[in-house]
């Protein structure tokens, strides 16, 4: 009997029992009962293999993770656009009534959970493509008096479809009412998209209006914007002020389009 020095996995055991020595080597006793190799320092135990060539397979054990919620993520959106065209199919059928448009809208969301505000962006976005101004006003007017779409870019398609619409008393105080509530948050796009309504209208004195809010906040007006209210100085006499706006907030360089190419060149004096 001979005495073999093995650790099987665990560091503090030593030994196992060896007999039958023949020609070709040691073979482990055939008729050993121990099942199991405990470790005296380590409760933990490990299984011996009954035969010499026996292989002990580990179960694959999966391990699922948990599910991370992500307070970010955005709203499902799924079905949203089929719940658009069909606001848009409701609101081009009705007659141009206000209580009939809103009747309908109302009845729009009877089962919704919470209002449907993707689906409402996109139908009016589909109404403004399809140049239907008074829908988007109409639809427009439902949402913020829900409490919905209170936001720049609802606030700039329903200045677009006044001045398309030819509302400019409507727009002026729907601008009012946007530059009391958002006095310092309001974007250099609405301020452009105004300027742009008051100058189709040819309202001269409201646009400089406008552009002294704008120097005020500190909105740096972009390339249209400028040509307008210098414009605008130029239709009131005031050729001083025009040149002023010209070399404060226009760029010395522009882009054009040459043979396919955006190239930037020096602007003309």
């Amino acid at each position: 009997m001979i005495i073999l020095r093995l650790g099987l996995g665990f560091p503090c055991c030593k030994s196992l029992i060896l007999q039958n020595k023949n020609s070709k080597g040691f073979n482990l006793c055939a008729n050993v009962k121990v099942n199991y190799a405990v470790c005296s320092k380590n409760l933990s135990r490990r299984a011996i293999p009954s035969k010499p060539n026996a292989i002990v397979k580990k179960e694959n054990i999966k391990q699922t993770g948990k599910r991370e919620h992500h307070l970010w993520k955005k709203r499902d959106s799924a079905g949203s656009g089929q719940k658009a065209l069909n606001l848009v199919r409701i609101v081009s059928a009705l007659p141009n009534e206000k209580e009939a448009v809103y009747e309908a809208l109302d009845k729009w969301i009877a089962w919704e959970t919470e209002f449907p505000l993707i689906a409402a962006a996109k139908a009016l976005k589909i109404l403004q493509k399809r140049n239907q101004w008074l829908r988007v006003i109409q639809v427009g007017k439902w949402m913020l008096s829900k409490g919905q779409g209170l936001t720049m870019g609802t606030y700039d398609t329903l200045l677009l479809a006044f001045d398309m619409d030819k509302r400019v008393d409507e727009a002026e105080t729907f601008w009012n009412m946007i530059v009391h509530t958002h006095t310092r948050s309001v974007s250099k796009r609405l301020f452009s998209r105004i300027i742009a309504l008051y100058d189709h209208h040819h309202m001269t004195e409201k646009i400089i209006e406008v552009f002294a809010d704008m120097e005020e906040l500190g909105v740096k007006p972009d390339e249209d914007t400028v040509t307008r209210v210098a414009h605008a100085f130029q239709n009131l006499g005031d050729e001083d002020k025009q040149k002023l706006v010209l070399q404060k907030y226009l760029n010395n360089w522009k882009y054009i389009h040459f043979n396919g190419e955006r190239v930037k060149v020096k602007r003309d004096a």
